[in-house]
Formats: C-alpha cells, structure tokens, sequence
C-alpha cells in the first residue's frame, strides 16, 4: 500500500501540517506518484490531507483503490485514526475529524473516582 499527501515521517519537510497538493505543480507530482505506486504493484494507495478535487482526479486516473484520510468523498474508502473519532485528546482534533465520543472526559473521570476510592480507603474491598 502506498502512502502519499501529508505523509507523518515527513512533516517537517512538509513545512507541518499542512494539505498538499493545492498548486498544479504539485498536484500533477501527487498525481505522478500515485500512477508511479500503483506501477510499482501497490495494491492501494492511501491519500493524506490532499484537496477533494484532487483525490477525486487521482481516484478516476489509477486502477487501484485510493483511502482517504482528509481528502474528502472522492476516494473509494475512508480512515480515520481511533483516537481521534474516540475523543482521546482534547487539546488538538484535526480539520477533517469527527469525534464520535469524548473518551477522555470519561476515561479522567473513571480515572479520578479510582483515585479517590483507593485514597480514601473504599477500594480495594
């Protein structure tokens, strides 16, 4: 499976988190890498943070299924990262998220009436 878009092991070069792919230029290199994947014998090729128009054009230009994660309808399936749709973290949740709970405002209080039961000599029993 090739990865390509706002790949994570190259977030600095990328200048952070940032969608790729909004000039031409670099649009047509994403285009050219995902047609360099799939030649390559990719079986899939995963679309990060790239604008919905594009991921829509790379989907219909390769034979191979295209995943999106912040690249809009146009891909053949989606991904998201568990913990961000759970609600794990609270202080940042990407653009193209959506949380589906708010764990960690029930996992601080599970954690919290814990704490206080063992303090407070209830728990253990």
């Amino acid at each position: 499976m090739g990865h390509i878009g706002l790949t994570p092991q190259s977030l600095h070069q990328l200048g952070g988190y940032k969608v790729q792919g909004r000039t031409e230029a670099a649009a047509a290199r994403l285009l050219d890498d995902a047609k360099a994947l799939e030649q390559a014998g990719a079986f899939a090729v995963v679309l990060e943070t790239v604008p919905t128009p594009l991921a829509t054009l790379i989907t219909q230009r390769i034979d191979i299924p295209t995943i999106g994660i912040g690249a809009g309808i146009g891909c053949d399936g989606q991904v998201q990262v568990v913990s961000d749709i759970l609600g794990l973290f609270t202080d940042f949740v990407p653009k193209h998220t959506k949380q589906y709970a708010r764990l960690a405002d029930v996992i601080r209080a599970a954690v919290t009436e814990y704490n206080t039961e063992v303090r407070d000599g209830s728990f253990p029993t």
